[in-house]
């Protein structure tokens, strides 16, 4: 069972699952106030607005962030154009809603952000675990 942590603002939720976070820092490049990995606790809910928020948390390419709008029964969902952006000694993020076929014909929905590995080495394959970083990896 992955652990979660759960940051509030009374608004929104924003859930954290640290197993599923490959560190690309798109969160701290995009909203630094409100994401600060070297504090605790380091997301500050309130450093900025709900809308704020919520946009860069369906930004985060691994899933890691994950957010609920408090008094609405499901998540929010959307269907998004998909788009392919290939990170520099890094994932391939792939932005949109995809369904992913694994070798064992397993399948899998993908709605928002997924960082697909590049550099041959995650222990998450298909998907990046950040090991492109200890690796060195440069494309």
């Amino acid at each position: 069972m992955s652990k979660t942590k759960e940051y509030s603002n009374g608004e929104v939720t924003v859930i954290w699952k640290p197993e599923a976070c490959i560190h690309s820092g798109i969160c701290v490049k995009g909203l630094g106030d409100v994401f600060k990995p070297k504090e605790k606790p380091w997301i500050k809910i309130d450093a900025a607005t709900t809308s704020a928020i919520v946009n860069q948390v369906k930004a985060c390419p691994s899933g890691a962030l994950g957010y609920e709008m408090i008094g609405e029964n499901n998540k929010e969902t959307e269907t998004l154009n998909t788009k392919v952006d290939v990170r520099e000694n890094g994932p391939l993020l792939v932005y949109g809603t995809l369904e992913v076929t694994h070798c064992d014909g397993r399948k899998e929905a993908k709605d928002k952000t997924t960082a697909f590995c590049r550099c041959g080495v995650s222990k998450n394959k298909p998907y990046c675990d950040g090991s492109h970083t200890a690796a060195d990896f440069k494309d």
